[in-house]
């Protein structure tokens, strides 16, 4: 942020999770018709999948990978 102002970076990457999120929705979380559908490889979507969930929820990830090495 500049000033309270957000960033234009900042707000492509907020869009483009809405707009994603939006597809998969509407495409009742298949990846492979969301994919075709948004014009990306069904590879491309599933890492900005899980891109978005580590972000939603930092906790949990920090919480698996400790008891995976347990």
């Amino acid at each position: 942020m500049l000033e309270g102002h957000i960033l234009l970076d900042e707000a492509l990457c907020e869009f483009e999770k809405l707009y994603i999120k939006k597809a998969l929705a509407r495409h009742k979380q298949h990846l492979s018709n969301t994919a075709a559908v948004l014009g990306i490889h069904r590879n491309t979507l599933a890492k900005r999948v899980a891109t978005y969930k580590s972000q939603d929820s930092p906790q949990k990830s920090t919480t698996l990978k400790k008891a995976a090495y347990r």
